[in-house]
């Protein structure tokens, strides 16, 4: 008995914990997503979300840091190398002389600190164009994460409005089966289209529920972070195709990817210039000190005619240089794989410019493509779509329609707006590919 009062006690404990961790975790029922998410007031606009993932976005910070690292270098560089000291110490075993040697070598670097200097210069100069280039990416990504995010609330807002309309139905059907005006069938079609709509209805909810996280984490934010949008996809296309991009001749010559690869060909031409002087002669120059207590067991007379023992301390000062010949040794390894490195910086370079050409070609054409779809749509045809629906509906509801034509108009409606919903999607991420191709971080 008390096993078995264990078993069911901790039973009831596991559930209650389970239920407790599922409350915690629960997400905002369908119909409160749009509402919860979009705030026209407090929310956060796109050009604010930007600048809080170019602040904030840890991968970018991560990569802001090789900056300070090429600064560094940079000054390492500009840095001599330092002289050596040594220090020796001799004894004659058994015996009392005894020598101290100090002695100093100082290499003069000569013809090699102006060819680290560019290298260091060049390679900052290339860190510079990756971080901006690295910029531009990740305020495309905000961008095209935004816009998802908002055209998925606007897909689901319109399902939300299927759904009160259809449950409105279902009610005026469930009323008339009652009084045995209309036969069931119509009411048990009408169920199933609101479940399918309901169905449909949670799945718009968890891509919404997905992009969010995934626009968070561009943002720099947690997970669990509270976070509203300001605007809505219609104001945000509105916005950017009013806004006039025209491709001009240096458009391919500024992109950060192009600015970069034409760096790194200056790179490795001072990598090449800094190999060849590391190939040439090199001289330092050293100096030593010497002080030498010697003597003999002997005893000799000094200037007085006293014997006195033979011993006396020495000092000695010498100086000289070395050279350092570039007989067999002229860095011809180094000085090649530097010459590899610029054909591969060229090649990479002509890629880069290629790669340019043609996103800024296809995101022009589709921008332009994209522009006529959406003025298409916004040509009257959505209010004329909204106005069937009502007018079949009020229609039904007067008697005068089946319910079958109430539901095709629907689909008809449900079709039209997921439409310009696409067509909304497809000019704004267009709109955003011409940005990126253009290199604007805005």
């Amino acid at each position: 008995m008390t096993k078995r009062l264990w078993i069911v006690t901790t039973c009831a404990i596991l559930t209650m914990g389970l239920g407790v961790g599922a409350q915690s975790g629960a997400l905002n029922p369908p119909d409160a997503v749009a509402s919860q998410l979009v705030n026209p007031e407090t929310g956060i606009t796109l050009a604010e979300a930007i600048a809080r993932a170019l602040a904030q976005e840890p991968t970018l910070r991560a990569t802001r840091t090789e900056l300070d690292m090429a600064k560094g270098e940079r000054l390492q560089a500009e840095l001599r190398p330092n002289p050596t000291v040594s220090f020796m110490q001799q004894h004659e075993p058994g015996g009392t002389d005894s020598q101290s040697r100090v002695e100093v070598q100082w290499p003069l670097d000569l013809f090699r600190k102006t060819g680290r200097i560019d290298v260091a210069e060049r390679a900052s100069q290339a860190t510079q164009r990756s971080v901006s280039d690295r910029e531009r990416l990740l305020a495309a990504d905000v961008r095209m994460k935004y816009g998802e995010v908002v055209a998925a609330v606007r897909d689901l807002s319109v399902s939300n409005d299927l759904v009160v309309a259809i449950a409105r139905q279902s009610e005026l059907l469930r009323a008339r089966v009652d009084q045995g005006s209309t036969p069931p069938i119509e009411r048990n079609v009408v169920e199933v289209e609101r479940r399918r709509l309901e169905a449909e209805r949670f799945l718009q909810a968890g891509q919404v529920d997905r992009s969010v996280f995934e626009l968070r984490r561009l943002l720099g934010m947690r997970a669990d972070a509270p976070l509203q949008l300001r605007e809505s996809l219609e104001q945000l296309v509105i916005r950017e195709l009013a806004l006039p991009l025209t491709p001009d001749e240096q458009a391919v010559a500024v992109r950060p990817d192009v600015q970069e690869a034409d760096s790194r060909i200056h790179v490795a031409d001072a990598q090449i210039e800094h190999a060849k002087q590391e190939g040439r002669f090199d001289v330092g120059v050293f100096g030593s000190y010497t002080r030498t207590d010697a003597g003999f067991p002997q005893l000799g007379l000094n200037g007085q005619g006293v014997f006195t023992q033979i011993r006396s301390v020495f000092h000695y000062v010498s100086a000289g240089a070395v050279v350092t010949l570039p007989l067999s040794n002229g860095n011809q390894g180094a000085i090649a794989v530097a010459q590899a490195a610029r054909a591969g910086a060229t090649a990479r370079l002509n890629a880069a410019r290629l790669t340019a050409e043609a996103e800024i070609a296809a995101a022009t054409a589709r921008d332009e493509r994209a522009r006529s779809a959406v003025a298409v749509y916004r040509g009257g045809a959505r209010d004329l779509a909204r106005q069937n629906l009502d007018v079949v509906s009020q229609t039904y509801e007067l008697g005068r329609a089946t319910v079958f034509d109430v539901l095709a108009e629907q689909r008809r409606y449900l079709d039209f707006e997921h439409g310009y919903s696409n067509a909304l999607r497809e000019a704004y991420e267009a709109r955003t590919a011409l940005r990126r191709a253009l290199g604007d971080v805005r």
